[in-house]
């Protein structure tokens, strides 16, 4: 299978443009599955709750639709982050595949003043099956608990898709290590770009990638670049969890001697 991280630089608020310019760069980049960045639509560098709800959607709202009409129309497979209005604010993803939604998620993790905008997420981590393969969801900060990529593995997760808007430089590298720990692929779709909004000044660092279990970076993009990256992979490469003929990397977990 053919999987792409798409790489933007969304204009805050401009929410029909910002999809369409994200639309048309999967369309010039055929790929089975494609991952787009955290809040890819609206923006991250929100300035307080009341603007979350000015700018949020419903999972079935304005840019599912817009996602959902390229699926279908091409047989594609798309994850993107947005602003979720629920009974709550989320930070959330959708999974869209040509015959609707596959796979919704909350972010769990929030970082930063995300936690005065959001409610934290309350679906879990998901695992969805796709005709390649198995494929789960997490978002951004997410990274930076080890609980989150192993609670995908443990269901079967052979490919993670980690929509994101990093602004540690951390990031990019802790993902080998998330992969070899968990002998998975991921795929991170980070914006690029700089939002001066209210006072704060976030500046984000691209670098998008994927990585295969083994740790090998197989594309990473700059850090200033709007654009698309992918590869080529058998997710099958993510079920084999055995290090040597003595190790499994599941198998021989001691739960019973953990903290948790």
């Amino acid at each position: 299978m053919r999987i792409a991280v798409v790489q933007t630089n969304p204009v805050f608020g401009a929410v029909r443009e910002n999809t369409d310019r994200a639309l048309a760069l999967l369309s010039q980049n055929p790929a089975d599955l494609y991952v787009l960045p955290e809040l890819f639509n609206t923006g991250y560098n929100f300035l307080d709750a009341r603007e979350v709800a000015q700018y949020a959607e419903t999972s079935g709202g304005p840019t599912y639709r817009a996602i959902a009409e390229f699926s279908a129309r091409n047989g594609r497979y798309v994850a993107y982050g947005f602003a979720e209005r629920g009974d709550r604010f989320y930070n959330s993803s959708l999974l869209a595949g040509p015959s609707g939604v596959i796979g919704h998620y909350r972010k769990v993790h929030l970082f930063h003043r995300e936690n005065i905008l959001f409610s934290p997420g309350d679906l879990g981590f998901p695992v969805c099956d796709l005709p390649f393969g198995r494929v789960g969801m997490m978002i951004c900060f997410d990274w930076f608990y080890p609980e989150a990529a192993r609670s995908l593995a443990l269901q079967g997760a052979e490919v993670i898709l980690h929509p994101s808007n990093l602004v540690l430089p951390h990031c990019p590298d802790a993902m080998v290590t998330r992969c070899l720990e968990n002998r998975v692929f991921a795929a991170t779709a980070n914006r690029v770009g700089t939002e001066e909004r209210g006072g704060t000044t976030l500046a984000y660092i691209g670098s998008s990638e994927i990585v295969s279990p083994g740790g090998e970076i197989v594309c990473r993009m700059d850090g200033r670049s709007e654009g698309v990256a992918w590869a080529d992979i058998d997710p099958e490469a993510g079920r084999n969890k055995r290090l040597n003929e003595f190790n499994d990397l599941l198998a021989g977990r001691r739960p019973d001697q953990y903290v948790f």
